[in-house]
């Protein structure tokens, strides 16, 4: 998810299995801290209407070295987009897996692995954008609040209640592990208005690279 100036309204209330009594504002995000690796990569964000980004994402099932590497690349990539949540199916690696961080200083990493959501409550019209989507930006109603089951990178489980841009981001998020994006929630006119706009900007920006390469002198 990218963050973009936005303003959200609330309006009325619904509830999915069961009421949200309290919204834990006493979160800690050090339940999901990055873990100390030697080196990190930027991996390549996949972008609509990329039929990849329409896959299921598997379950996690081991929670291994391998699995912390591709955490830590998730964050390094995000940062770098710049965005402030990121899927796993969005850099074609399709498990059940969210990188987000909604600070303002980047340092809060939250991590949510096989995330289920048990309860929502309320109704909020966000601005939202999304680093598969890049430059577009439009409204999306999400539930206000949430509650969410949910592992860390050590696969210890937690259920914590979220509220404001940490619910919406998760949300987000989730829709990617399930193939879906939020340009799903728009008018199938703007669906097709936006695929057109960004093929052509992927086109532009591969000319580019090409004249760029011919200049050089060089053929890779």
């Amino acid at each position: 998810m990218r963050r973009h100036a936005s303003r959200a309204r609330a309006s009325g209330a619904h509830a999915d299995r069961r009421p949200i009594e309290k919204i834990d504002s006493s979160f800690s995000p050090g339940l999901s801290i990055l873990a100390e690796v030697s080196a990190m990569a930027i991996r390549t964000i996949l972008e609509f209407p990329d039929q990849r980004l329409r896959t299921r994402a598997q379950p996690v099932t081991q929670f291994d070295a391998e699995l912390g590497h591709l955490i830590d690349d998730m964050f390094e990539t995000m940062y770098a987009a710049p965005g402030i949540g990121l899927a796993a199916t969005q850099v074609d690696a399709h498990k059940r897996l969210l990188v987000i961080d909604v600070s303002e200083t980047r340092n809060e990493p939250l991590v949510f692995i096989n995330p289920e959501i048990l309860a929502r409550e309320g109704v909020a019209e966000t601005e939202e954008g999304c680093l598969s989507v890049p430059g577009i930006f439009d409204e999306v109603k999400r539930a206000e609040r949430i509650r969410v089951r949910f592992q860390d990178r050590t696969g210890s489980v937690s259920e914590r209640d979220f509220d404001g841009v940490l619910a919406i981001c998760i949300q987000h998020e989730m829709d990617h592990l399930e193939g879906k994006l939020f340009v799903d929630y728009l008018s199938d006119l703007k669906r097709q208005r936006i695929r057109k706009k960004l093929e052509k900007e992927r086109k532009q920006r591969a000319a580019r690279a090409g004249d760029a390469v011919t200049r050089s002198g060089h053929t890779y």
